[in-house]
């Protein structure tokens, strides 16, 4: 029984140091972002719909692609937040329209999407860390920016926090 106690705090520890670590990185990585304010108010999504971005509503920017592993895991996440409040996704590099429709479609996603094929919002937003969150206030000002994946209970808390 004392093996397993010491077993157990050893694993506690483990993910907690971890977790510390991963946060750290994630700041450190989030330096480089574009700390500008949003200029973005009318944008093309998938498939020619035009989405305008609410001028008094929280939102959060989400960059991946279908590529990336973290993304993938990711990605229910994000579907979850989209369900309650204003996300717009930017795929970056990550094929044609129906490429990523099939990848949305496979993974029973439905939220915003943007395809950036040619990387030109991505490199606007200075992002080159798949997948990064920028979360901006209801005045286009940046509340929080993340690199790297995010628990669905960090993005709640975040876009809350941010909704103040």
């Amino acid at each position: 029984m004392k093996k397993i106690k010491h077993f157990a705090k050893e694993i506690i520890v483990f993910f907690i140091v971890m977790t510390i670590f991963a946060n750290v990185i994630s700041i450190y990585r989030s330096m480089d972002l574009n700390k500008n304010h949003l200029n973005i108010r009318s944008i093309t999504l998938l498939n020619n719909i035009q989405y305008t971005i609410p001028e008094d509503k929280t939102i959060m920017i989400y960059f991946w692609a279908t590529w990336c592993p973290s993304c993938k895991l990711e990605a229910s996440n994000i579907q979850k937040i989209s369900e309650n409040y204003e996300v717009l996704t930017i795929a970056y590099k990550s094929g044609s329209d129906a490429d990523i429709q099939k990848y949305l479609d496979e993974n029973q996603l439905n939220y915003n999407v943007v395809n950036d094929n040619d990387g030109y919002l991505t490199s606007k937003f200075d992002v080159s860390v798949f997948p990064t969150t920028i979360i901006y206030d209801k005045n286009g000002d940046i509340v929080f920016s993340d690199v790297g994946y995010t628990s669905t209970i960090g993005l709640y808390l975040r876009m809350w926090w941010a909704s103040f």
